[in-house]
């Protein structure tokens, strides 16, 4: 896994799997790697995935079974979903809106490159 300087660490790994859970490769009860499995797998140190664990926790994303592993929540889709919503709003979406006005695109514009996206990804499914 690459990581950017934009975020720390343990952020950028709880957005991969968040999109793991977004992309329904895992679902509501499924098992998600060991702190160990995934820390060998990504080539991080295991505190730094514990922390990442801890963090989608507390948001209720994942659970605990003690002794046996981490588990998506019955409402993980949903909440992770909120929260990337709310992160992307509030980070993502005022430097997109910078850009445009920098170099002069507007909302159509945007639109327009959206509709492209959609369709050639459409053309790729």
């Amino acid at each position: 896994m690459e990581f950017g300087d934009n975020n720390a660490i343990y952020l950028q790994i709880a957005d991969q799997l968040s999109e793991n859970i977004l992309l329904k490769r895992w679902n509501s009860g499924d098992r998600i790697p060991s702190v160990r499995e995934l820390a060998v797998s990504i080539e991080v140190n295991p505190n730094t995935v514990m922390r990442t664990f801890n963090y989608l926790q507390e948001k209720g994303i994942i659970y605990n079974k003690r002794g046996i592993g981490y588990f998506v929540s019955d409402d993980g889709f949903e909440k992770t979903k909120s929260l990337r919503k709310e992160n992307f709003i509030n980070q993502e979406l005022p430097r997109l809106f910078r850009e445009l006005q920098l170099l002069g695109l507007t909302m159509e514009d945007l639109g327009n490159f959206y509709n492209r996206y959609a369709e050639s990804k459409n053309r790729n499914v």
